[in-house]
């Protein structure tokens, strides 16, 4: 089964998710960001979401995580807690 290290910024807004994936743009750090302004628990970890598999995540996120580019800042992602920006770090 595949795994796959990731981490996200989880926002409240779609705006904000976009404001975010600017900073990101011009180089800000992931997790600095992630710490400062994610509202999930990963947030204190820089928003690492550790090692996944499919189907652990809900679809949006594992669609992303396991279909898109690596080393990429994907999204805002909608989901049902909000909006995601994801980045897959490494997928084997």
């Amino acid at each position: 089964m595949p795994t796959a290290l990731a981490r996200h910024i989880l926002v409240k807004t779609q705006a904000e998710a976009e404001k975010l994936k600017q900073r990101l743009a011009k180089g800000e750090d992931f997790a600095k960001l992630a710490k400062k302004h994610s509202i999930c628990n990963s947030g204190k970890r820089g928003g690492d979401l550790g090692e996944v598999r499919p189907k652990q995540m809900v679809k949006p996120i594992d669609n992303v995580i396991f279909r898109k580019p690596t080393n990429q800042v994907h999204g805002p992602i909608k989901s049902q807690f909000g909006f995601h920006l994801v980045e897959v770090i490494f997928r084997d």
